[in-house]
């Protein structure tokens, strides 16, 4: 089996009667509890206009979790750039990396992260997501290269600085440019698993090996939920299951509790439905968890694996990822 590094995505989820500055501390009290479990980075996602994700302005909450923390890498899992100038994100990522040498990760992803409407507010154009993505990729590229600097137009702080570019994708068309391009590819099987297997292999089989990046280089992120007992683990799992189900029924509002019974809650279309999203997951015990990990990478072999976990109460979320490290740690 491949040898994989372990590391974190965080939504910075919003839980009901909690505010957005308990979210924010809670998320700063995980990286700092996954720094000391020696996870390899930490990783924010940009969403909009959700009442249960608070991680909208991702580049200050990087900034707030990246000063909270000593050495583990923290970034954007990702930065939705097509919602943004390729400009002010390196300018961005470079007043970031500035700030904390050698510490900070930028992900991209072509997705608007969020609705419809909310998407225009953005200011996005969707007739041209496929062409301005990849183009906007090179934009960054050339503002952090030293050879920008006879440019009329440069990004300051950014231009220099080495700041690893990842390619976000949940479809196999980010996957064909991630090869193309020589850049590491990170899959959000936490909640597009279809197409994971098929974009998996493409991206490597299609790699265009580049200066910084010979070799392909793969993350996939997954949910994971580990308790002391399979029993609480399934429990705990039930806020997961009630966030998807609130995904499906359009309904934004902050994280449940867990409930004694999900199927009080869901239909079996539904329960169906948020299944299927949910294919791969690590759920159980450490010694479940394990098994789950060690079926996984042996199906995928994987560089590095990015665990979210959407858990209620903080001590168990924080628990979960020990456990998680442990059983990890008991394969490589």
């Amino acid at each position: 089996m491949k040898k994989f590094e372990l590391s974190v995505l965080d939504l910075a989820p919003v839980k009901q009667n909690k505010t957005i500055h308990d979210t924010f501390n809670d998320s700063l009290e995980l990286a700092r509890f996954t720094e000391k479990l020696d996870y390899k980075r930490f990783w924010l996602a940009e969403h909009h206009n959700m009442a249960s994700i608070a991680s909208s302005a991702t580049s200050v909450l990087i900034g707030f979790i990246a000063n909270g923390t000593e050495k583990i890498r923290v970034g954007s899992g990702g930065i939705m750039l097509p919602n943004h100038s390729s400009l002010v994100i390196a300018e961005q990522f470079g007043t970031l990396e500035s700030l904390f040498p050698g510490r900070i990760d930028l992900g991209v992803g072509r997705a608007p992260g969020t609705d419809g409407l909310t998407a225009k507010a953005l200011g996005r154009n969707p007739m041209i997501i496929n062409e301005q993505f990849p183009r906007q990729i090179q934009e960054l590229q050339r503002y952090f290269s030293p050879e920008n600097a006879d440019s009329l137009v440069r990004a300051i702080p950014g231009e220099g600085c080495d700041i690893p570019i990842y390619v976000l994708g949940s479809s196999t068309d980010s996957a064909w440019l991630a090869a193309d391009m020589g850049l590491p590819y990170a899959f959000a099987g936490h909640f597009a698993p279809d197409m994971m297997v098929n974009a998996i292999n493409i991206y490597r089989e299609n790699y265009n090996p580049s200066e910084k990046f010979p070799e392909p280089y793969v993350i996939a992120c997954v949910n994971g939920i580990a308790a002391e007992s399979d029993e609480e683990a399934k429990k705990l799992a039930t806020t997961l299951y009630q966030a998807f189900l609130n995904i499906i029924r359009n309904d934004r509002k902050p994280y449940s509790p867990p409930v004694d019974d999900i199927n009080d809650v869901w239909n079996p279309m539904e329960k169906a439905h948020v299944m299927r999203m949910l294919h791969y997951i690590f759920i159980g015990s450490q010694e479940t968890v394990k098994n789950q990990l060690q079926n996984f990478q042996n199906a995928f072999q994987v560089n590095e694996l990015m665990i979210t976990s959407h858990i209620y109460e903080q001590e168990a979320r924080l628990k979960s990822y020990e456990i998680m490290k442990k059983a990890a740690d008991e394969l490589i």
